[in-house]
């Protein structure tokens, strides 16, 4: 078992990372249990491959299992869908030293998570996350929340987990599609502040994405390592670190509201798109090689994931992509940052974009004036 520890404090956590995790989660879990009993929340999807598995583990372990199956989806990231879940689990008796398990994607994730926070005033929450994206950055780092009209992730609240578990093994019954837009995340860590491991997802990304378990194993470790760092450094996003993990997601959240927040595009190829944007944004404004931002595409289409604004299903104006682009939780005094680079590996936040500009490139890949 690989052990990440997340240092915060009194609310620090660690990531167990191993292999067949689920099938041992009642002796790994047992000690977060302290009435002898979990309510586990997850989707109809997860319910069906995985919850079977870590059912009978807690139960082995003598821990009495209450399943709440919500249905699957971005959707389900919602009020109806919150109120429901905290009816719920009132009607559960949940108390504040209890920990619910999230067992699912990066939706059940930060549904129950925000659940957790607002319950109660804060109960514990453990997170089994079971897609590549929740397993390499959602699940880790307590940003919880659900969607509205506005956006994405405008009504939520950082809370972290009690403990995170994640088995590999549980990608084996996911779409390949799923696993690929997992992976943006993945590479989003290289193309912050680590080019040699941009490199290595560069060698290593075909096995990792065929399920070779030392490179899955090894590209979980380093991404969580790497948040854990992060987070770390800069819990709330204040200080401005925090905010590298949000590469792509500037122009990718924008996409996902033009598409709807659903399987047009998925989170993570709408952050694969946004990423690719956001370089080659870097490059026509000077600041980032050619070289690299093509390096960055190149390599995400070689995936399979989207980086043009045609292969992410949008075709709409510059101005319009822009209007999603106000709503961004990040907005202060009337200026959005964004994550701009410098090149591979150099990632940083620039506080003066000028949001005209942002159309007009963004008018120009749709029309395909840039290449």
């Amino acid at each position: 078992m690989t052990i990440v520890p997340v240092s915060l404090g009194d609310r620090s956590y660690e990531v167990s990372i191993e292999a067949g995790a689920m099938a041992q989660a009642g002796m790994r879990l047992a000690g977060y249990a302290p009435r002898g009993r979990f309510v586990v929340v997850t989707d109809e999807n997860v319910a069906a491959a995985q919850l079977p598995i870590l059912r009978a583990s807690l139960e082995a372990a003598g821990l009495l299992v209450e399943p709440i199956i919500l249905p699957p989806g971005e959707p389900t990231k919602s009020w109806p869908q919150l109120e429901m879940l905290c009816d719920r689990l009132l009607g559960l008796g949940i108390e504040r030293s209890d920990n619910v398990i999230a067992l699912g994607g990066g939706v059940i994730g930060d549904l129950v998570g925000f659940a957790c926070a607002i319950l109660k005033r804060g109960c514990g929450f453990v997170q089994v996350p079971t897609t590549l994206l929740a397993q390499v950055d959602s699940s880790v780092g307590g940003k919880t929340a659900i969607n509205t009209r506005a956006g994405k992730n405008l009504i939520g609240a950082f809370h972290q987990p009690s403990h995170v578990l994640i088995d590999p093994d549980t990608l084996d019954t996911l779409p390949a599609r799923q696993v690929a837009a997992g992976y943006a995340e993945v590479a989003k860590y290289g193309l912050i502040d680590d080019p040699a491991f941009f490199d290595w997802c560069e060698a290593n990304a075909a096995a990792l994405l065929a399920g070779d378990p030392t490179a899955r194993t090894h590209a979980i470790a380093t991404s969580i390592a790497a948040k854990a760092r992060i987070v770390a450094a800069d819990e709330r996003e204040t200080g401005g670190v925090r905010a590298l993990l949000n590469l792509g997601h500037t122009f990718g959240h924008a996409l996902e509201a033009e598409t709807g927040f659903g399987e047009r595009l998925l989170h993570g190829e709408g952050v694969a798109c946004g990423m690719a944007l956001a370089f080659r944004y870097s490059a026509r404004i000077g600041l980032c090689p050619p070289g690299d931002a093509a390096r960055v595409s190149r390599h995400l289409a070689m995936v399979g994931l989207p980086t043009t604004l045609a292969a992410a299903g949008v075709d709409t104006t510059g101005d319009a992509l822009v209007a999603h682009m106000l709503h961004d939780k990040k907005m202060a005094g009337g200026k959005l940052p964004f994550l701009l680079a410098r090149g591979i590996g150099q990632t940083f936040l620039d506080k003066n974009v000028d949001l005209a500009e942002v159309a007009r490139f963004l008018d120009d890949e749709r029309t395909g004036t840039i290449a």
